[in-house]
C-alpha cells in the first residue's frame, strides 16, 4: 500500500512532496498513484526504442516536470539525466542503463502500491 512510509524508504523526499501538496497527504499520495502511471514512461521506452530523440526528450521533459513535484528521486535523477542525454541531439545517445534505472525504479515504486 503506498503510503508516506513507504514512499520513504523507496527513497522520496516526502516532506518535500507533501509541502508542494500543503501537506494533503490524500491528495499527495492520489497524484503519486496518478504519476506512477503516466503514459509518458511508455512513450520514453517505445522513442528510445525506435530511436526517435525528439519524442524521447518530450517524454523525459514531461516526465521530469512530475517526478519532481512528486520529489520521488529515484527515478527523477535519471530521467534527468536523460532529459538533458537528448536535449538539442539529433541522433540518439547511449541511454540503455539509464533507461534501464528507469525502468527498476518504476517497477519498485508500483510495487508500493500492492
Amino acid at each position: 500500500m503506498l503510503t508516506i512510509e513507504t514512499l520513504k524508504s523507496y527513497g522520496a523526499n516526502t516532506a518535500e512532496g507533501l509541502a508542494r501538496c500543503m501537506n494533503n497527504e490524500a491528495f499527495y499520495l492520489r497524484l503519486v498513484g496518478m504519476g506512477l502511471k503516466d503514459v509518458n514512461f511508455d512513450k520514453l521506452q517505445n522513442a528510445v526504442a525506435s530511436g526517435n530523440v525528439k519524442d524521447a526528450f518530450e517524454a523525459a521533459h514531461a516526465l521530469k516536470g512530475v517526478l519532481g513535484n512528486l520529489a520521488l528521486t529515484p527515478l527523477l535523477d535519471p530521467v534527468s539525466e536523460m532529459t538533458e542525454k537528448f536535449r538539442g541531439k539529433e541522433e540518439m545517445p547511449e541511454v540503455s542503463e539509464l533507461m534501464h534505472q528507469v525502468s527498476e525504479q518504476l517497477e519498485k515504486a508500483r510495487a508500493l502500491e500492492a
